[in-house]
Parts: C-alpha cells; sequence; structure tokens
C-alpha cells in the first residue's frame, strides 16, 4: 500500500481505492473516497461546496482516469459537508440509505447562506455557526438528492469489485452508512469515525454508535477512511469507540445525581481526551445522552441553539478560534 499522510489532497490506498483528505477533519473539513476497477468508478461522498467538490474532482480527474466519468456516488449520511456538492457529479446513480434520504432536506444549503450573511441572525449561536462555517461558500448549491435508497444492507459493483453498504445508524446522524470493500480491506466509515477530533451524536443513541464501532473492529480491514482526519486502521476506531464509552459513563454518572445536560457537561473533565479536536461537541453528545437515559420517545430538537452552548464551552476552555489554528488549505502541515 502506497504510504498516506495527513496533507490535503487525493491518497492512493491501494487496490484501485483513494481517499480525498481535508485537514484537520474539523468543522466541516470532510474527507471523501474513490473506488475504481476497469472503466468503473465509485465515488464516496462529496464536499461542503462546489469550489472544493470541483477541486476535488479536478485532481481525480487528472490522477484517476476512470473517475472522468464517475457512475455511482454514495453518501454516506445527510450532513451538508458530505454531499452539497452532488451536483458537481453529473449522470452518477446517487445511492444512500433510506435514512440518509428522509434527512436530506432537513438543514438546506440556503439555510447556511443565510446564517453567513446576517451577523444579527440567532445571536451567540449564530456567531458560532458563522465561526465554524466561515470557510466554506454555500452560493450556487442546489441540493441533490440520492435517486436510489436502501435499508438495511445493499451490495454496488464497481467493475468487478464488490461494495457492501451497511447502515449503521441512527448514530451521527439518522442513516449512517459504512461503505466496505471486503476484497481490498477497506472501509469507508463516513462520520461513523472522527479520527482524532471530536464527534457529534445529532441523532443517537450512543449505544448505536459504539456497536458501529464494534462493527468495523470485527471486520476484516486494514484501511479505514473515515470521515474526518486523516486514514487510519482500527486502532483509530478504537480510540474513538473510548472516547464514546467514556462520555456515556461520565454522562450517566451525572444523570444520576440530577445535574441537567448543560451542568453535565461543563462538569465533566476530559482527561485524555481533551486534545481531541472540537471538544465543545460533548455538549450535544451529553445531551443525546441525557435523551437515551429518559427513555421513551427521542425528542426532536433543533441543532442550532446547541452551538450558543457549544461556544460558551469552549470560552471557559480558553480556546481560541475553531480554525484559528489552519495556516491554510495547502500547507500540508495536517492543521
Amino acid at each position: 500500500m502506497a504510504k498516506r499522510g495527513c496533507s490535503r489532497g487525493l491518497h492512493d490506498i491501494g487496490n484501485g481505492c483513494w481517499a480525498w483528505q481535508q485537514p484537520d477533519g474539523g468543522w466541516g473539513w470532510s474527507n471523501a473516497g474513490l473506488v475504481t476497477d476497469g472503466e468503473a468508478s465509485l465515488l464516496v461522498d462529496t464536499l461542503f461546496d462546489l469550489k472544493l467538490t470541483g477541486e476535488m474532482l479536478a485532481a481525480m480527474r487528472a490522477a484517476v482516469p476512470q473517475a472522468e466519468k464517475i457512475g455511482a456516488l454514495v453518501n454516506t449520511h445527510a450532513n451538508g459537508d458530505h454531499t452539497y456538492g452532488n451536483q458537481l457529479v453529473e449522470g452518477a446513480r446517487i445511492v444512500a440509505s433510506q435514512g440518509t434520504a428522509e434527512e436530506f432536506a432537513h438543514v438546506p444549503p440556503a439555510m447556511f447562506l443565510a446564517l453567513m450573511s446576517d451577523p444579527a441572525m440567532l445571536g451567540e449561536a449564530g456567531d458560532f455557526v458563522r465561526e465554524c462555517f466561515a470557510p466554506f461558500d454555500f452560493v450556487g448549491i442546489t441540493l441533490t438528492p440520492p435517486t436510489e435508497t436502501f435499508s438495511g444492507e445493499t451490495a454496488l459493483r464497481v467493475g468487478d469489485r464488490e461494495v457492501r453498504l451497511i447502515e449503521v445508524g441512527p448514530a451521527h446522524t439518522k442513516g449512517d452508512t459504512l461503505v466496505h470493500l471486503p476484497g481490498e480491506k477497506v472501509v469507508y466509515t463516513g462520520d461513523i469515525l472522527f479520527n482524532e477530533g471530536t464527534p457529534i451524536a445529532w441523532a443517537g443513541p450512543l449505544s448505536n454508535w459504539i456497536a458501529a464501532c464494534d462493527r468495523i473492529l470485527a471486520m476484516d480491514v486494514e484501511v479505514v477512511v473515515p470521515g474526518h482526519g486523516p486514514v487510519t486502521d482500527k486502532d483509530g476506531v478504537r480510540a474513538m469507540r473510548d472516547y464514546l464509552v467514556f462520555v456515556t459513563e461520565e454522562a450517566r454518572r451525572r444523570f444520576d445525581a440530577g445535574l441537567d445536560f448543560l451542568a453535565a457537561a461543563h462538569d465533566i473533565e476530559l482527561g485524555r481526551f481533551a486534545g481531541l479536536g472540537d471538544p465543545e461537541r460533548l455538549v450535544v453528545n451529553v445531551q443525546t445522552l441525557y435523551d437515551d437515559f429518559a427513555g421513551g420517545e427521542r425528542p426532536v430538537r433543533e441543532a442550532i441553539p446547541y452551538f450558543a452552548h457549544m461556544k460558551a464551552l469552549r470560552e471557559k476552555w480558553g480556546l481560541g478560534p475553531v480554525h484559528g489554528h489552519l495556516h491554510g488549505p495547502d500547507c500540508g502541515c495536517g492543521g
């Protein structure tokens, strides 16, 4: 297998498989993948805006002839940083889980465009949304949903290669999907793995997410391409599973002691997990766990208000701007 780095761009992970990485893997800086065999090709996810997706597709086409006409696109989940570039993959069938399709229009690009253009919108929550997503351009995006859906598991062919799609959500989102190439011992996880970053459970339950990690760990795979962060192996999955178990245990103790979710989030000491990127996401994870612990029908919660809580927690910890440590998208430093 070719040597991999953490720099921005296309990385050959061997056997007709590639990963597109975007350091530092934080808010909005997602990964994608490319699978080829013969003349056939499949893309795993697009990026957060048209410029970034266009640059990725151009680089893939320059390096991999089969990428000139991509036959299939798999969206691992509905978040915009994995789907907003779909319109540029012209002529491809777009495949996703039914859960992903149902969530696809929940956060349209027009909402981000409005938030980025109006400094007064939503107060502190809006301030932190703009801080997180300032590097991205939401102009001109046409939401382009899946053309085919599945539930549970299904298989695609890319030339002679078998590609298995395995729905493991709800966890990060409602319809999270793993893209597994058993013959190549590769799995593209979407946001079931944030490598070297803090995961965020918009949907939950976290028990499903831990089970999804266990499923990856049971696979015969050597290369794991995360939704965010550098390409890894099973060690990256184990590390994130450890975080999910830790937060579950810490939140449970505080739930049983009668603390509300916000007090619990401020009370938890992250210890060895404090160095993960975007640690403020703890707030959302604790709220999702509190919903898990309460049982019954899970309430529908709007994401935007939690950005104010995350901003406050980040300020309490004395952390700087979200993207303040990035030297630039092409520096190659990894963040």
